[in-house]
């Protein structure tokens, strides 16, 4: 082999493959090299220092950011560098809350492995730090600023990958903490509840919400009626918390390991994809009918429809308005139960057993509750519900399956589908082919655009079904396709919306995971779960049908429909006095400028705007004249830094616009001509 394309390390001979970094190509020599900071989807931070290596030639430097040059020879394992990182570990946990045991991230902390593979025994080094209290405000995430470790990880995925900036970096040194704007909880500020901060955090920093105790209290009154319901991608990862393979699809175990802890009945919220595909095909049809030709962007993502509320709460009018299939599900049942049991519906108590953290969120919406009782009570995420199984004691290895209960327990394919990425777009495709040509739909597999390679799309036209569908996830997507959609560069019938890339299957409550494929993994054993599923459309589910002729009406888009199973959207757009005054006159000024600060507009510059204008105000001696306030507006944050100056709002701004703007609105721009 030419030496010219080969490094050695640790003297075994490694080829070079394209690899980005010197970190790939020691994994992929079988060295596996221990990080906190690297994650192959984010941009490389290198601040952990754990994969440190040993260039000849070059010394000591972080193999993450060093790009692989031919004819390289490094070390990864000397006494010295081993001594390093323990050291590094060492200084680490200093300052780290060390209640592991009773650590929601325990069994899969980063931070608990490596200080037990690098022989980390005590902690010579004093704790410098106050402890700080814990943020427990958020329904979906719960946040641990003592068991941090600085890596940065959700910073980077929340602002890149979601695009969103919720949290972030603040103060220096010894000070430094990774907090949302101004200390304020991940609830009082843009965070869509995604979960994706805590699933890429190494430690127990963030987690989600539990309310495991709420269930099990629910469970042992014996007023209650408490059901479950559980959705597609839970099937697909639960097995992993009791060491079965990825692959294994365990929905008949959960099915007994539910009934055996106590719920009467339990559900499948893919009957609630079922009803959703029908309906929401419904939807799109009738909009086009009436002449409404814009996009509509799908709604069964929590966390897509917050951001969507939060920063373009001019979508709203687009946005389906469906249910999410758990609101379906928790919707229908309660009604159905209430009638069967004899009791008020709030003694109906409905258990969602979700992958996502957003969920959480959605439950507590006002829009999804009917006479005060919500229609869904708790979410369990499917890492909660493993430790319930196992609170209970259950063998899950060894329980024999059993079924769901109808007639919500019954599914097609179709709703499995929705489990993954393009499984709804799929669906309502399918549907509306089969509704309007009588026939199924030929293929259905969207395919990159080499000019927009941040989503899919799929054309379909096929006699009277013509439709051009994108399909995106994540949310930092999300906002490129939505940019191209309203400069007219790009044209779509219909937008299918997950918040997490790879869909549910890769929600944050998944169980935690290193593998990197692992959501291909979980999405293999969906897809082959569909294929020997008996029923294929979510029309030949007999129970669908039923539940038409009995409570909906018997069509879809019916007012029955509407009122059991559609809602509606508000705008969360932060309100204009949730400001901070910072340059105030006595008397009205004729000229108010709100300089937004949300972390989005922050790492655009929005900071240096804010301390120019402060100091421009003493200089030109404008304190009488401007009111200047740092504030959130919460509007295109990818066009930041936004500025507004009295009723003229600037983006994407500098120091000299908006000074030159302030000049012409006081009236001092023609005066020095």
């Amino acid at each position: 082999m030419n030496k010219a394309e080969t490094i050695t390390i640790n003297g075994k001979v490694v080829p070079l493959e394209g690899e980005k970094n010197l970190l790939s190509v020691i994994r992929k020599a079988g060295v596996e090299m221990p990080t906190f900071c690297y994650h192959s989807e984010l941009s490389v931070y290198g601040a952990c220092r754990l994969c440190i290596v040993d260039i000849e030639g070059r010394g000591i430097d972080t193999s993450c950011s060093t790009p692989p040059r031919a004819g390289m020879s490094i070390k990864t394992h000397t006494p010295k560098l081993r001594k390093m990182r323990k050291t590094l570990i060492e200084l680490l946990l200093a300052n780290h809350d060390t209640s592991c045991t009773s650590c929601d991230k325990s069994s899969a902390c980063k931070l608990k492995d490596l200080a037990a593979d690098l022989g980390v025994k005590e902690i010579p080094f004093k704790k410098t730090r106050e402890p700080r209290k814990p943020d427990l405000l958020s329904p979906s995430l719960l946040r641990y600023p003592d068991k941090c470790v600085l890596c940065g990880d959700c910073v980077r995925y929340c602002n890149e990958i979601q695009g969103v900036g919720a949290i972030d970096f603040a103060y220096r040194g010894e000070d430094v903490v990774v907090t949302p704007a101004f200390n304020k909880s991940l609830a009082q500020v843009d965070c869509i509840n995604c979960g994706q901060c805590a699933a890429v955090c190494p430690t127990g920093a963030i987690v989600p919400r539990s309310e495991i105790d709420d269930v099990w209290s629910a469970l042992a009154d014996e007023s209650k009626t408490v059901v479950a319901q559980i959705a597609p991608a839970v099937r697909a990862a639960l097995g992993e918390m009791f060491n079965m393979p990825a692959s294994s699809v365990t929905l008949g175990k959960i099915m007994a390991a539910l009934k055996y802890i106590g719920f009467k009945e339990v559900y499948d919220t893919s009957f609630g994809a079922d009803l959703t595909v029908m309906e929401e095909t419904n939807e799109y049809l009738e909009r086009r009918r009436a002449g409404d030709n814009k996009t509509m962007f799908t709604s069964c993502c929590p966390g897509w429809v917050k951001y969507a509320e939060q920063f373009h709460p001019d979508l709203i009018p687009q946005l389906s308005s469906c249910m999410s299939p758990q609101g379906m599900v928790g919707s229908l049942s309660k009604k159905l139960l209430s009638q069967t049991e004899g009791k008020s519906e709030k003694d109906i108590v409905m258990v969602s057993i979700m992958p996502c953290t957003a969920k959480k969120f959605e439950k507590d919406r006002e829009e999804l509750s009917r006479d005060g009782s919500p229609l869904v009570d708790y979410v369990l995420t499917t890492q909660e519900l493993g430790k319930m199984i196992k609170e209970a004691g259950i063998v899950f290895e060894d329980i024999a399956p059993a079924a769901a209960d109808l007639p919500f327990g019954l599914y097609s394919e179709a709703g499995l589908g929705f489990g993954a990425t393009a499984g709804v777009s799929e669906a309502v495709a399918r549907y509306a082919s089969r509704a309007l040509n009588n026939q199924e739909l030929s293929s259905y597999e969207p395919v990159t655009n080499e000019d927009f390679p941040f989503w899919k799309e799929a054309i379909i036209d096929e006699d009277n079904v013509k439709i051009r569908i994108a399909v995106v996830a994540g949310l930092g997507n999300t906002e490129k396709l939505i940019e191209k959609i309203n400069a007219r560069e790009v044209s779509y019938d219909l937008v299918e919306v997950m918040a997490c890339p790879d869909g549910c299957v890769a929600g944050a409550g998944q169980p935690v995971s290193y593998d990197h494929g692992i959501a291909d993994k979980r999405k293999t054993a969906l897809k082959n779960a569909g294929k020997i599923t008996p029923i294929h459309c979510p029309e030949d589910n007999p129970y669908i049908q039923r539940i038409y002729e009995k409570m909906l009406g018997s069509k879809p888009g019916s007012h029955e429909a509407h009122e059991l199973v559609h809602t509606k959207y508000q705008s969360r757009k932060r309100i204009d006095n949730d400001s901070m005054e910072l340059a105030v006159t006595d008397h009205e000024a004729p000229v108010e400028i709100n300089v937004c600060v949300g972390t989005s507009c922050f790492l655009r510059g929005s900071q240096d705007i804010l301390s120019g204008m402060t100091a421009k105000i003493d200089q030109e001696g404008w304190k009488d004249r401007i009111n200047l306030k740092a504030t959130f507006c919460s509007e295109n944050c990818s066009h930041g830094p936004t500025v507004t100056v009295g009723e003229k709002k600037m983006h994407k701004t500098s120091l000299d616009s908006v000074v030159a703007e302030v000049e012409e609105q006081l009236g001092l721009v023609t005066s020095r001509k």
